[in-house]
């Protein structure tokens, strides 16, 4: 097939397409039998598409007239798809590692957050931090995330509570967004706590008739772009009632659903998700089984994040039974002050030893059902041709070796920017 492409990645020991029939997503009996092949090539287009990608000697043949502008030899590696972070707070200034301490000494999540830590402390010192600040370190957070394979990442405001502040955020992720080589999904989260002074009720009122309104005129002016509306529905902080109202005035908007439920407390949010018909929810780790049935049937994914359960020493999310009962289990890294991680293949181990997902599972949850979380498996999260030729090159000609000692594999990271 003559003509010019971008990039030929030739003869690698073990390609992983995850998918090869434009599926959405994978169910637990899909996750079993993921598409791989050995000795394969891929061909990437100079639109950043996929063209081609199966036996490295039909690849060879099909496009031996053609010119590329580069050739990565693959022999003994292993390529993968870019890997979807589909839960990150990433924006933010003022670290705590001081909590680490209390934590350590027996305090809970919600007794830091209720003698000013958490949450708090990190909106205090991000209202204050000017706006290319925040962006810098920002921008090494998302150059860590890259390194190790993440392509695509879900990102939220939430640190500023006030309007303000969350347009600050939104503006750096948009800046993200147009000046750097990964995909950003990007996720407003003005209901990340209830603003000291404010009752729930008046958080949510002013959420709703102040941030949203001023959020889709900032889109339709072309500054920002936001994706997806969040709350956290927690007891002591937004009740199911202000979550459903703040969700529901964001899908109004056009806004994807995307929340924080039934992390510390059963709050019944994945009911609500799945009520609303939300993309997806995040934590589960107080799911109860009602909400298990309830999400399996809207098709609304469970973000699960063991780096959340592991830190916060949380009994860990019902993966398996999510999966048993027909669950879109995906994942992420919930990267932020509490949980300070970059790494998609740390979340990916922890998922197989805490959560007791198999490799298998944890890879097809950290690429195509990571991806429909985000409403992007259409583009992202297998290689197939026509989607984004996003993916990850690792020194070892398994995929598995990666989940036993990841850290001890050179990752090159291959994004081509939308």
């Amino acid at each position: 097939m003559a003509g010019e492409y971008k990039l030929l990645l030739e003869g690698a020991k073990e390609l992983v397409l995850v998918c090869t029939q434009g599926e959405k997503y994978l169910l637990e009996a899909g996750m079993q039998h993921l598409a791989v092949l050995e000795n394969a090539s891929v061909v990437i287009g100079k639109d950043g598409y996929i063209k081609a990608a199966g036996d490295a000697k039909i690849i060879r043949n099909q496009f031996s007239g053609a010119s590329f502008e580069k050739t990565i030899d693959c022999s003994g590696k292993c390529i993968l798809p870019g890997l979807v972070d589909a839960h990150t707070h990433p924006v933010w200034a003022g670290d705590r590692v001081h909590e680490f301490s209390m934590k350590l000494a027996g305090a809970s999540y919600m007794d830091i957050h209720q003698v000013g830590g958490g949450i708090h402390f990190t909106v205090r010192h991000t209202q204050e931090a000017p706006e290319d600040e925040l962006f810098q370190r920002f921008k090494q957070r998302l150059l860590r995330m890259m390194r190790a394979g993440t392509t695509l990442v879900e990102c939220k405001s939430g640190y500023g509570l006030n309007l303000e502040t969350e347009i600050k955020m939104l503006r750096v992720i948009e800046r993200a967004r147009r000046e750097l080589d990964i995909g950003i999904s990007s996720t407003y989260c003005g209901a990340h706590s209830v603003p000291k002074g404010k009752t729930a009720t008046e958080a949510a009122d002013d959420i709703i008739n102040f941030h949203l309104p001023k959020l889709k005129e900032l889109e339709l002016n072309g500054e920002i772009h936001v994706d997806n509306i969040d709350v956290f529905c927690e007891k002591g902080v937004f009740d199911l009632n202000s979550t459903r109202r703040i969700l529901q005035a964001g899908k109004d908007k056009g806004l994807q659903i995307n929340f924080h439920g039934d992390e510390l407390h059963p709050m019944h949010s994945a009911e609500l998700g799945a009520e609303l018909e939300a993309k997806a929810v995040s934590h589960l780790e107080e799911i109860s089984n009602e909400g298990i049935t309830a999400m399996a049937r809207a098709k609304c994914a469970a973000v699960l994040l063991p780096t959340t359960a592991y830190i916060l020493r949380l009994k860990q999310p019902q993966a398996r039974k999510m999966l048993e009962e027909g669950v879109i289990v995906a994942l992420g890294s919930d990267f932020n002050p509490n949980a300070y991680c970059c790494s998609m293949p740390m979340v990916m181990h922890l998922a197989c030893v805490n959560m007791k997902m198999s490799m298998k599972e944890a890879l097809a949850a950290a690429t195509i059902n990571a991806a429909y979380a985000l409403g992007k498996s259409h583009s992202h999260g297998s290689i197939e041709i026509g989607k984004q030729g996003d993916l990850f090159i690792i020194n070892s000609p398994r995929y598995s070796l990666f989940f036993h000692s990841n850290s001890s594999y050179t990752v090159v990271t291959i994004i081509f920017h939308e």
